[in-house]
């Protein structure tokens, strides 16, 4: 197995011992910042104040991280969230012992409801139209959900199938099996997206939210592809014909078209 890629970063960048500063969430805060930064243009090509982009920095960031942890605890871990509550977001576990945990279990699913609700707050309390709002937003949804997948690799989480391809990877902290690298393909898709998106934003006009419903298909359709290539995540999608991941998956890539479709009027 050497022509394999063996992987066994344990996903730290540096242990204080009462704080673990991990590879994951540096890679989710840039990938935030960055968005944040590539929006401040937008924002000034239309003439909207900076202080507004702040607050909606402010509620993106809220909605997805309580999104993604209500999905994770609800879609994911239901059985054992639904007898211990307080886990859901205190960083600790009390079964079968009292230990301190951090906050792991993050669900792109849920993240991506929570944004939409906070999206729809703050467009309602700032008085913007949500559409344009999510158009601007689909800019740099892709980049960021890249950097996270690219965290995901770094805690050897998300792995794939078995595999014998040359760029398998052997994550040695959980075996040492080849195994398809399922993170990075869904990085790579998703910085695909995001070029392409930005490209296209750039050569056609449709009405406002036609471009957020093409991020949305893409996206997940590209998770509900590349999840026949990944392990399941928890137990019970073994009995599923297709997994949670996946049935998720279909909703959003429905919606996107239908939104699709009532947007595609040329402006």
């Amino acid at each position: 197995m050497l022509h394999y890629i063996h992987w066994s970063h344990d996903g730290s960048i540096i242990d204080l011992g009462f704080y673990d500063l991990r590879v994951y969430s540096m890679l989710f805060a840039v990938g935030f910042l960055i968005g944040f930064v590539l929006l401040q243009k937008q924002f000034k090509e239309a003439s909207v104040p900076q202080e507004k982009l702040d607050k909606l920095f402010v509620f993106a960031i809220i909605g997805t991280v309580v999104g993604a942890r209500l999905g994770h605890c609800l879609f994911y871990e239901f059985e054992y969230y639904s007898k211990n509550p307080l886990e859901i977001f205190l960083p600790v576990r009390f079964y079968p012992e009292f230990e301190f945990t951090g906050f792991y279990g993050l669900a792109s699913h849920g993240g991506a409801i929570g944004i939409l609700i906070a999206v729809w707050i703050y467009s309602r309390k700032e008085e913007i139209n949500i559409y344009w709002i999510l158009d601007k937003i689909a800019l740099v949804i892709p980049l960021a959900c890249g950097f996270i997948r690219l965290g995901n690799l770094f805690n050897s989480e998300m792995i794939g199938n078995p595999t014998t391809v040359p760029w398998a990877f052997v994550f040695q902290r959980i075996d040492d099996i080849p195994r398809h690298p399922g993170q990075l393909y869904e990085a790579m898709a998703y910085f695909t997206i995001f070029i392409l998106l930005n490209f296209y934003s750039k050569k056609v006009k449709k009405g406002d939210g036609y471009l957020f419903g093409l991020c949305v298909v893409l996206l997940f359709s590209a998770r509900f592809f590349l999840e026949f290539l990944k392990i399941d995540q928890v137990g019970f999608e073994a009995e599923m014909f297709i997994n949670m991941g996946q049935v998720l998956s279909l909703p959003f890539i429905a919606a996107g078209v239908l939104l699709m479709k009532i947007k595609t009027v040329k402006l």
